[in-house]
């Protein structure tokens, strides 16, 4: 098969969906249809245009339901994805308009004896990060030392989130001295990959960018640090470097370290010409040049590919590893601002069984963006986080920390940065969503929503001791609202059965009042770096707030209400006494 003519004839004839319901509820439509054989995804329009605007880079979900909110009276039509540029027929048209604001409440019932899954942790196995030569960096941004804070974010998203690996741009770039005249220098390398090793994680190692001296135009680059972007000016004598790296870690870190726990990424985002100044079949012959000098190593080492931006070359990449023969054990691309799509019925025609890693993802593409900053961004990693959960290998937040230099450092403490924490390893409200996701049990439970349930999404589950935990949230993708809006306010009414003895009741809350380290520093009079004692009063206000305070319980069932804004969070935990 010629991945440069993947045809309509090797991808699945789809269909219009059918059975479009559109459901009025307070400030919101709720569209439901029936699913696509063969669909990974479905584009939403309303009116003629993409209804899943703006600030996202692929506007189409990946399951048959989409809440609008923020918008009138509108006429909706659905259609499968099969792929990028794989659209099939859109439905009928079918006109509905949100009803107007008012008291809406949502019955959450979650049943502690009920088990439906071990539960998914796709947060857990990769975290993204600025190229990591930053780990090395003595310099300092609005007065904090970035290699220290650096390291010390990674290590707590290791330690709080749980999380395993980390994925980097760069470990081939000219800072570390890899590759000058042909002769190879891995001390930089090893500077960086101790330093992280040490902190608890493994490198996903991202093969990139191109060394100045081996590429074919070093005058292609990107970012700020100008990351050479070039083909090689000999294929051969990248593969060469790439097996005597690969064989360089094999020696320092032990070859089924590597083997366990790392993984190689063949480029970033080569479909992007920001990325990769080559044409496709360049990159094709990178990865095919990369992946045997890898598996050369030993061939049970991982490689995959294309690390592409918004879903971009996957089953072109899939095509043709299909005709050369390519190692393929994983497969990589990126989304921003929305949930990610679900490439499995694709990887099923083609016969390949691997795992599936979104190795960048996150509220948004675009750099200083503040929509990630509030409680909007901790609604938002929660409803993909769900959302991947049990059918995505890796869903990797990009990034861990705002120590992030691709266009320009950042120019002050809340600035729209991607990171989970802020410079001074302030935690931001996603970095709480995510933790309290981590809080819950290992075994998932029964939780069922009904009413006008609009954005709200829960999530619950029992630990080994008897605790139980309901996470539920409030949110939506129409960044427009990411401030607030208050006909999306819910009043929640829980119910958790099959309880038994007595309890302790917390609950935990995320919203523009409540775990918002940004509102306590606009509430400081904000400006650009906390100084002198700023940075301990920030610090004193990071914590993770209570609504109400701890009660006692006693089962078999507890019912509790309480209203939800969106954006909101809350944590409910009821633990044995």
């Amino acid at each position: 098969m010629d991945p440069s003519t993947v045809t309509p004839s090797t991808r699945p004839a789809l269909e219009a969906p059918s059975g479009l319901r559109a459901v009025p509820g307070a400030g919101h439509v709720t569209l439901t249809w029936d699913p696509v054989p063969g669909a990974i995804g479905y584009l939403v329009h309303r009116d003629g245009v993409p209804a899943v605007l703006p600030d996202v880079d692929v506007p189409a979900v990946p399951a048959c339901r989409f809440v609008d909110t923020g918008h009138g009276a509108a006429a909706y039509t659905v259609a499968a994805v099969a792929a990028m540029d794989a659209t099939g027929p859109f439905s009928p048209a079918v006109e509905a308009a949100p009803l107007p604001a008012a008291a809406a409440t949502v019955s959450l019932r979650v049943d502690a004896r009920r088990v439906t899954r071990d539960l998914p942790r796709p947060w857990a196995y990769m975290v993204g990060s600025e190229h990591l030569s930053h780990l090395l960096s003595t310099d300092e941004t609005g007065g904090r030392p970035i290699g220290e804070e650096l390291a010390r974010a990674l290590r707590t998203v290791h330690e709080e989130l749980g999380v395993r690996t980390v994925r980097a741009h760069a470990i081939l770039g000219d800072d570390l001295g890899v590759y000058k005249d042909g002769a190879y220098d891995f001390s930089g390398v090893d500077a960086v990959y101790d330093r992280v090793v040490s902190l608890g994680l493994r490198p996903i190692v991202e093969l990139g960018y191109m060394p100045r001296d081996l590429a074919s135009d070093p005058s292609e680059t990107v970012f700020q640090y100008e990351a050479v972007i070039s083909p090689p000016k000999d294929f051969e004598a990248w593969s060469d470097l790439v097996r005597a790296l690969v064989e360089h870690l094999a020696d320092r870190y032990g070859v089924h370290e590597l083997i366990e726990h790392w993984a190689f990424e063949v480029w970033n985002e080569p479909n992007l010409a920001v990325f990769w100044s080559g044409t496709r079949e360049e990159y094709f012959l990178l990865y095919d040049v990369t992946a045997a000098a890898v598996k050369n190593v030993h061939p049970d080492l991982r490689v995959g590919g294309p690390s592409s931006a918004a879903n971009g070359w996957v089953e072109e990449l899939l095509a043709h590893v299909a005709e050369s023969g390519a190692a393929l054990d994983f497969v990589s691309t990126h989304t921003y601002g929305n949930a990610p799509l679900d490439w499995r019925p694709t990887l099923a025609r083609y016969g390949r069984d691997v795992p599936i890693w979104w190795t960048e993802w996150g509220p948004t593409p675009t750099h200083f963006h503040g929509i990630g900053d509030g409680p909007f961004g901790a609604a938002f990693v929660l409803h993909g986080m769900k959302s991947a959960a049990g059918r995505i290998a890796a869903l990797s937040h990009w990034v861990a920390s705002d120590h992030f230099e691709e266009l320009g450092r950042p120019p002050r403490l809340f600035h729209g940065g991607f990171g989970l924490l802020t410079v001074g390893n302030l935690r931001k409200p996603r970095f709480h969503a995510l933790s309290l996701a981590n809080r819950l049990g290992d075994a998932e439970l029964a939780a069922e929503l009904a009413g006008d349930v609009a954005g709200v999404e829960a999530w619950a589950a029992r630990h080994d001791d008897g605790r139980v935990g309901v996470l539920v949230w409030n949110g939506t993708l129409n960044g427009a609202q990411a401030e607030g809006a208050p006909e999306l306010t819910r009043t929640v009414e829980l119910t958790v059965e099959g309880l038994a003895g007595t309890y302790t009741l917390t609950h935990h809350r995320i919203d523009r009042d409540h775990t918002n380290v940004e509102a306590a520093w606009e509430a400081m009079g904000g400006g650009d770096w906390p100084v002198g004692g700023q940075w301990d009063e920030l610090r004193a206000a990071d914590g993770l707030d209570e609504l109400t305070p701890p009660a006692s319980v006693t089962g078999p069932s507890l019912t509790l209400a309480f209203d939800l804004p969106m954006p909101g969070v809350s944590f409910v935990e009821l633990t044995p006494s």
